[in-house]
C-alpha cells in the first residue's frame, strides 16, 4: 500500500518545521529490485512527479535527463521579469506534496521553482537526475524490446520504457522575419531572457502580447525610455487579486487538521466550474465577456487605444490571461500599442505596413512556443523504423495523450490534448503518471516486453475527441497556438478534467497488445509486489 507522505506530514507539522525539505519520506524496501530500466526525459514537473511516483511504488531503476543543469522545467527558463502563474498556488502544487507556505495567491516564477526545487530534495530524486544531459533520439529496437537512446555527446544508452516529460512550453518561438539578421540591437525572446541587458532608457520594441507579455510589459514600462507592444490581435484581460497570504491564514492552512485540504478541494471546483464558458455560445462566455470590457473600460479611457485592446472573439477562443497591472502600463505616455502588421526589419528598427519604421534599440519576442510539433526537435523512430514525425504529420495525437500506435513503451506526459484552460496542469499530469504505473504493473503481470496502444482504439478515441472539439471555442475563427497549421486542436483536452481522471484511472488491457519480454522476462516482476506470500 503506497503511504500518503507528504499529505501526512503536512498535518504533523510543527508550528515551526516551516520548510518542505524539513520532511523525508520513507522508502519501501518491500519492493523488488529487478524492475524495468525508466529513461525520463525531462526534470520539470512532469519528470519529478514521474520520479516521485516510481520511488514511492518502489522502483529505482529510472533516470531523469536534463538538457539544463537543474529541474523546475518551464519554471527555471522563464526568469523574465514579473513572471508568475496563473493559476492559484495551492492548485498549482502536486497533491502528495501540498505546501501551506505559498506566500501569494499566485506564485511568482521564483517560488514555483524553489518548491520543485525542494521537492526534488525531499523525495531523494537528486540521485536520479543527470543535468547537461540532452536526450537527441530515440530509436525502438524490437529484437531487444527496448529504447535505444542517442545524448547530444553523440554516446548512447538502453532503457526498456521512455517517459517523455518534455511538455508544450519548452521550445521558444520566434517568427521568420525579413531583415531579422540585418538588426544591429540587442534581441531576445521573453523566455530567455537577458538579464545582463539593461533596459533603462531604451528604446525598446516587444513583438507579442499573450500571457509572458502581460507580465514583464509592466515591469519593462518602469525602465524603457520607450515602449511599443506590436500586437497582432487583441487578449481578453481580467483583473489579477494577487494579495500576499496573512500570517493567520498560514498559520490555519499548515496546522488545522483538513483546512488545507478543504481549500485545494474548494479551488479545484471553482476552476473547474469554469469549463462550461468554452462552449460555443455559453452564457457563461458572455457574463465573461461582459466582466472583460468592464475591465478595460475602467481602466483605459483612450477610445482609440480600448477599440485596438478590444477582442472579436468569444472569450477562451484564445487563452484568457489574467493581470492588473497591463492596462495600465499601457497608458503610460511613452507606451504605444502599434497594431499595423510587421513588414520587416531594418538595421535600427522595425517597419509596419502602414510604412512607418519605427526606430528601436532593443527586441523583445514574446511569441510563445512552437506547441504543437510535440518532442520536437527529439527524433523518435518506432516500429519498422516509422517516425514519429512522419505519424504526426496532420497532427500530433495519442490515446488519452499519453500512448501512440507503433511506438512501444513510449510515455508522454502533458502530451498531445491534454492542456487546459480552465484548470491547473499539475491534476492532468498526476492523472498521467497514475496510468503510466498502471502500464508498469500490467507488463509486470504479464513478463511482457512491450506494450503498444492498437491502432484503432487510438483512432476512434481521436475521432470522439475531435467530434467533442466541434461544440467548443477553440475551433471558432480566431488564431490560437491551441490549434496546427491546418486547423485541427491538437493541445486542448475537450471536457472537465474530472472525466480525464475517470478515463485515466487504469489503463484497459484490452486497448494494448503486449509482446514477449523474451530473454529479459525474468526482469519484470511487479513493481507493487511484494517478495512475501
Amino acid at each position: 500500500m503506497r503511504s500518503n507522505v507528504l499529505a501526512d506530514a503536512v498535518r504533523w507539522l510543527s508550528p515551526s518545521a516551516s520548510r518542505l525539505d524539513r520532511i523525508r519520506p520513507p522508502l519501501d524496501r518491500s519492493r523488488p529490485s529487478t524492475t524495468p530500466t525508466i529513461a525520463v526525459l525531462g526534470a520539470g514537473a512532469g519528470g519529478l512527479c514521474t520520479g516521485v511516483q516510481l520511488r514511492r511504488a518502489g522502483i529505482e531503476t529510472f533516470t531523469v535527463y536534463e538538457k539544463s543543469d537543474g529541474v523546475g522545467g518551464t519554471w527555471r527558463d522563464n526568469t523574465y521579469p514579473g513572471a508568475c502563474c496563473d493559476a492559484k498556488s495551492h492548485l498549482y502544487s502536486f497533491s502528495f506534496a501540498r505546501w501551506p507556505y505559498w506566500s501569494r495567491r499566485y506564485a511568482s516564477q521564483a517560488e514555483i521553482l524553489d518548491y520543485l526545487e525542494r521537492v526534488a530534495d525531499v523525495f531523494g530524486l537528486r540521485p536520479h537526475l543527470r543535468t547537461n544531459t540532452e536526450v537527441t533520439a530515440l530509436t525502438w529496437d524490437e529484437d531487444d524490446q527496448r529504447w535505444h537512446l542517442r545524448l547530444a555527446d553523440g554516446s548512447e544508452e538502453t532503457a526498456d520504457v521512455v517517459v517523455s516529460g518534455l511538455g508544450q512550453l519548452n521550445r521558444p518561438w520566434i517568427p521568420d522575419l525579413a531583415g531579422l539578421d540585418t538588426f544591429t540591437g540587442t534581441t531576445f525572446h521573453s523566455a530567455r531572457w537577458n538579464h545582463d541587458h539593461d533596459l533603462r532608457g531604451e528604446r525598446v520594441a516587444v513583438i507579442g502580447n499573450a500571457a509572458s507579455a502581460i507580465q514583464f510589459i509592466p515591469p519593462v514600462a518602469e525602465q524603457a525610455g520607450s515602449l511599443r507592444i506590436f500586437q497582432r490581435s487583441a487578449n481578453w484581460i481580467f483583473p489579477r487579486p494577487n494579495a500576499d497570504y496573512s500570517p493567520r491564514t498560514v498559520a490555519a492552512l499548515a496546522r488545522l487538521p483538513g483546512v488545507l485540504e478543504g481549500y485545494r478541494a474548494f479551488l479545484y471546483a471553482a476552476y473547474e466550474a469554469r469549463f462550461g464558458l468554452f462552449r460555443k455560445g455559453s452564457p457563461l462566455a458572455a457574463l465573461m465577456e461582459q466582466a472583460g470590457r468592464r475591465h478595460l473600460e475602467s481602466v483605459v479611457a483612450d477610445p482609440a487605444l480600448r477599440r485596438a485592446l478590444t477582442p472579436d472573439y468569444q472569450p477562451g477562443c484564445k487563452r484568457m490571461l489574467i493581470s492588473s497591472d497591463y492596462y495600465p502600463a499601457l497608458c503610460r505616455d511613452h507606451v504605444e500599442v502599434v497594431t499595423s502588421a510587421i513588414e520587416r526589419i531594418t538595421p535600427r528598427g522595425i517597419v509596419t505596413a502602414d510604412g512607418v519604421e519605427h526606430s528601436v534599440d532593443t527586441i523583445v519576442f514574446a511569441t510563445g512556443f512552437d506547441t504543437t510539433h510535440f518532442l520536437a526537435p527529439l527524433t523518435v523512430t518506432g516500429r519498422d523504423g516509422r517516425l514519429l514525425a512522419d505519424a504526426w504529420h496532420e497532427g500530433a495525437e495519442a490515446h488519452h495523450g499519453i500512448t501512440v500506435s507503433g511506438f512501444p513503451n513510449l510515455f508522454l506526459l502533458y502530451g498531445p490534448n491534454t492542456n487546459l484552460g480552465h484548470n491547473s496542469i499539475i491534476y492532468m499530469i498526476e492523472a498521467q503518471v497514475h496510468y503510466l504505473l498502471g502500464c508498469l504493473d500490467e507488463l509486470a503481470a504479464r513478463g511482457a516486453g512491450a506494450m503498444d496502444v492498437r491502432p484503432e482504439v487510438q483512432a476512434a478515441y481521436n475521432r470522439a475527441l475531435q467530434t467533442s472539439m466541434r461544440r467548443l471555442v477553440w475551433e471558432a475563427g480566431c488564431r490560437s497556438w491551441y490549434k496546427n497549421e491546418f486547423g485541427k486542436v491538437t493541445n486542448n483536452w475537450p471536457h472537465t478534467t474530472l472525466r480525464y481522471w475517470f478515463e485515466t484511472r487504469r489503463p484497459d488491457p484490452a486497448d494494448y497488445t503486449f509482446t514477449s519480454g523474451r530473454r529479459r522476462r525474468d526482469q519484470h516482476r511487479s513493481p507493487r509486489q511484494t517478495t512475501g506470500g
